[in-house]
């Protein structure tokens, strides 16, 4: 028996898709992600409608019917029309077949069945009729058991794996993306056995995909409320060495004299974790999950101490612009990232020391604005099992808060800006540009952070021109 569900299609759009298809002598249908969302009980304003038929004469006439104006993309099919909050896009149902050595498909018309073949999910090839005036409309269209494998949390493709990811690898990357976007505390989605074996088999076919495609998928996995489901998952299913080796690079315990150091992909994956408890920026999470990608070339063992990784946040805040340069990732969050992978270690470094109002001054000033998302991934980073040691470095995390907060608001040194200028230097000394004129100011600068002077034009002066004089500068 059909299961009808019209209380899916109580917005105004589908009664206008309906009468336009009644009208045109048509079938069309809502698909994919709208039908999956309500399903799950979900808000979603994307909607998918598929024609047998043109899509973009389709949405013509119902752009045409309700006054609206319609976007259109010949290359690609589609249309776009926005109504009443609701982002709406046509396409006719397609028949596609695949070349090996490319992932784009043959396009020819079909019918809704040749579409739902071609999707890549049961649960993204569910659809509704929208045909009018029967009792048909709401009607479930469900050939792959779509129903069943949302209740039962499964991520499973309509027809044979390795077709389905040969033909398009990127739906590889999209099973892992909509296993994290759809995963909660109360239902954890899974690919099927059979599914993460045919990803291991299909692995190289990667290298057929455009980095932009790529990279669109990782950002919304790190948009997503388990971005770490989703690097653990592309580590099982072989994905990641072909993505981000930087992060495989991490995996694997290394013991020399019964002396071994934690598994630093486990441990990213932590922070990640972390982060993502606490924070919905996905920059903020692009640096949770580089923080230690210099460990691997770093990582050195001493038969008196044992594993180190001395200079990891150096040599991993080099790595991140290569990363990103690779990725093509933006190039102010590169510089973001790069900067807390940087910095990431120096709030732990006052805790473990005496926390001076020179060493805070100085955090202060590298980190300026980004100084509370620094502490967020520095808090983030204690992952100890020990829960002795965690007390006490979250006391003393707790301390180092307090001393910026008491800094800032007497210093001000978050945004500083040199008192002196090499303005002023050439002013007061009659010399034109020369490296006196940045050694004066790097002097002050140091002195202020130092806290020898404070933050203001007259001590940074009076200091300059002491300084000046030592280096044998005379007042013009």
């Amino acid at each position: 028996m059909s299961t009808v569900m019209p209380q899916f299609l109580n917005r105004p759009v589908f009664r206008l898709v309906g009468e336009v298809a009644a009208e045109r002598g048509v079938r069309a249908f809502v698909i994919g992600g709208y039908v999956r969302d309500c399903l799950l009980g979900r808000e979603c304003n994307d909607i998918d409608i598929v024609v047998e038929g043109s899509g973009i004469d389709f949405a013509k006439a119902v752009g045409e019917k309700c006054g609206r104006n319609v976007s259109y993309f010949p290359s690609f099919g589609t249309a776009m029309l926005r109504f009443q909050g609701d982002e709406v896009e046509f396409v006719g149902a397609r028949r596609e077949s695949y070349r090996r050595e490319s992932r784009k498909p043959i396009v020819e018309n079909g019918t809704l069945e040749d579409d739902q073949k071609r999707r890549d999910f049961t649960i993204n090839a569910l659809a509704l009729s929208l045909q009018p005036g029967d009792e048909r409309f709401g009607e479930l269209v469900d050939p792959f058991g779509g129903v069943r494998d949302l209740a039962e949390g499964i991520i499973r493709t309509p027809l044979d794996p390795d077709t389905t990811y040969s033909d398009d690898p990127l739906r590889m990357l999209r099973a892992v993306r909509f296993a994290a976007k759809l995963s909660t505390p109360e239902q954890t989605f899974t690919i099927v056995p059979e599914s993460m074996e045919a990803m291991r088999r299909m692995a190289d076919r990667l290298s057929i995909l455009s980095v932009e495609r790529i990279t669109e998928e990782l950002e919304k996995m790190m948009a997503s409320p388990n971005p770490s489901m989703a690097f653990r998952l592309m580590d099982e299913a072989g994905l990641l060495p072909h993505i981000l080796p930087e992060i495989s690079a991490l995996k694997g315990v290394e013991t020399v004299d019964g002396k071994g150091h934690k598994d630093n992909f486990e441990h990213t994956l932590a922070v990640l974790d972390n982060v993502t408890a606490v924070s919905d920026s996905v920059p903020l999470r692009w640096a949770a999950l580089m923080h230690d990608i210099g460990k691997p070339g770093t990582k050195r063992f001493d038969p008196s101490g044992g594993w180190s990784f001395h200079g990891h946040e150096i040599l991993g805040s080099k790595m991140v612009p290569r990363i990103f340069e690779r990725l093509r990732l933006p190039l102010d969050m590169m510089k973001y990232v790069r900067k807390l992978v940087w910095l990431h270690l120096r709030p732990i470094a006052l805790v473990d020391g005496d926390v001076t109002d020179s060493a805070v001054r100085r955090l202060l000033f590298d980190a300026g604005d980004d100084i509370e998302d620094l502490m967020i991934l520095c808090n983030a980073d204690i992952t100890s099992k020990n829960p002795v040691k965690v007390a006490r470095i979250r006391s003393n995390f707790e301390l180092v808060k307090q001393k910026l907060a008491v800094v800032e608001e007497k210093d001000k040194i978050r945004n500083f800006k040199n008192p002196i200028t090499g303005e002023y230097v050439m002013e007061v000394y009659g010399i034109p540009p020369c490296s006196e004129i940045g050694m004066l100011k790097e002097a002050v600068k140091e002195a202020i952070l130092d806290g020898l002077i404070g933050n203001n034009f007259e001590e940074a002066d009076a200091y300059m021109r002491k300084v000046a004089k030592d280096m044998g500068l005379n007042e013009k």
